[in-house]
């Protein structure tokens, strides 16, 4: 889950704590725990449930509680034993971690405030309303490994023999045992001498052979079908992502154009002490 999605639920559950409904109950300000007068909330303990890797969440409630409270009381003895100086590297992880969430924040208000019914719907509309007609095919095929096997069985073909039976007994292919039948498919999803074949037969002919990279084909083509666009509530979570990503990238380009971004140039930079932790001293 990414880490945007967790700490946009965590707010919210803290925002449901917050609410008329539970205001005489437990808030997030609620104190669970003091160490050396520090105090450890539930809010705190919100958030951090929020950030636990989904395969934690699934523990038992009284068990998760507990653990995130106990971890919590050990990480803030730990933290106070430190001093009031912290290393470089920590403080510059903290300034990353503040910039991290508060962005993935604005992206979840973004997104959020994205896709609407309407939105959805005129997307739907723009993609599938006007779609010109895709025709889709059933198939069936002999692979054999030389041009004059499949010569030899697009004679015997054309004089009457069952194409079935002749791809169980001939066909290499893993689809003989079915009779060589490939089911329904459309344009793309065949290599291109394949398709080039299949699309040029009308119903029940049979294709000269056909090399491709797997060996010599011989093809008939049993039906065509014009393909339907598909419902709208079929597609309709991944119109809406789409929708929301244009609507991030539209807010994050207007902010950059709006932003006085300056990047000064940094005479005897090397980009390899990007690899050198050490170099932000102790």
């Amino acid at each position: 889950m990414p880490k945007g999605f967790r700490f946009l639920r965590a707010a919210a559950c803290v925002a449901v704590l917050a609410g008329p409904a539970v205001a005489e109950g437990p808030s997030p300000d609620t104190v669970l725990a003091t160490v050396n007068g520090e105090a450890i909330t539930l809010g705190h303990v919100i958030v951090a449930y929020a950030t636990l890797p989904e395969q934690y969440q699934q523990l038992q409630t009284d068990v998760l509680f507990d653990g995130i409270l106990e971890q919590l009381i050990q990480q803030t003895a730990l933290a106070q034993t430190h001093g009031p100086e912290l290393p470089p590297q920590i403080v510059i992880s903290l300034e990353n971690e503040r910039r991290s969430l508060i962005a993935a924040n604005t992206i979840e208000a973004v997104m959020l405030s994205a896709a609407s019914d309407a939105e959805i719907q005129a997307a739907y509309d723009e993609k599938y309303a006007n779609m010109p007609e895709e025709l889709e095919y059933d198939a069936s095929h002999i692979l054999v490994p030389t041009e004059e096997q499949a010569k030899a069985i697009v004679e015997e073909l054309r004089g009457g023999a069952d194409f079935a039976e002749s791809a169980k007994a001939k066909s290499t292919g893993p689809s003989g045992p079915r009779g060589g039948a490939l089911g329904w498919f459309g344009t793309g999803a065949m290599v291109p001498e394949f398709e080039a074949a299949v699309v040029a037969l009308s119903p029940g002919d049979i294709s000269d052979p056909v090399q491709t990279q797997f060996g010599w084909h011989v093809i008939r083509l049993n039906d065509t079908r014009s393909k339907a666009a598909p419902a709208l509530d079929e597609v309709r979570n991944e119109l809406a992502l789409d929708i929301q990503k244009k609507a991030v990238d539209s807010h994050v380009d207007d902010l950059i154009d709006q932003a006085t971004i300056e990047r000064p140039t940094v005479d005897g930079l090397d980009r390899e002490v990007m690899r050198d932790l050490s170099a932000l001293g102790n």
